[in-house]
C-alpha cells in the first residue's frame, strides 16, 4: 500500500474510502474520500466547491456509531477533465479546527483509521517517525 505524499501535504495520507456528506446551497451531496492524513483528505467528485470555500461535512467511520461531523476548507480542486496521472476530480480538503480538544479528536480518528489502513508496523514505520519528529 502506498502512503502519498507530495509538496500540497504536510501530512502522509494513505489510501481510504469513507463516504463523505455535505450541504451545497440547497442540495446535499454524498460523495468518497479518495485518501486522508491528520490534516484533511481528498473527497472524489465531478463537481467540486470552489477554493477557499468552508464548508460542514460528516465523515461515515465504521467504527463510530455517529458520522464524526468536520469542518473543512477547500484547498485545491482537480476539475472533471483536467486529471492527469490517474488523478481522481474532486477537492482537496484541509480540515479546520475550533480548539486543540477538537483538533486531538479528529486526529485521534484519523489515526486509528491509517493504523487500520495500513496495519500497526507499517504505519509506525511510516509515520510514527514522521509524527514523533513534529512534536
Amino acid at each position: 500500500m502506498e502512503v502519498e505524499d507530495d509538496d500540497r501535504r504536510n501530512h502522509p495520507r494513505v489510501p481510504i474510502a469513507l463516504k463523505v456528506e455535505y450541504k451545497r446551497l440547497n442540495s446535499f451531496f454524498a460523495d468518497y474520500t479518495k485518501n486522508i492524513s491528520r490534516g484533511g483528505t481528498f473527497i472524489r467528485t465531478k463537481n467540486p466547491l470552489g477554493i477557499g470555500t468552508a464548508f460542514m461535512f460528516h465523515l461515515q467511520v465504521p467504527t463510530l456509531e455517529q458520522p464524526l461531523m468536520i469542518k473543512g476548507k477547500v484547498m485545491w480542486i482537480v476539475q472533471d477533465g483536467e486529471q492527469t496521472d490517474g488523478q481522481d476530480a474532486g477537492m482537496g480538503i484541509g480540515f479546520v479546527y475550533d480548539s486543540e480538544a477538537d483538533r486531538d479528536r479528529i486526529h485521534n480518528v484519523v489515526e486509528k483509521l491509517m493504523i487500520e489502513s495500513l496495519g500497526p508496523t507499517l504505519f509506525e514505520k511510516l509515520i510514527g517517525s514522521r509524527r514523533r519528529a513534529e512534536d
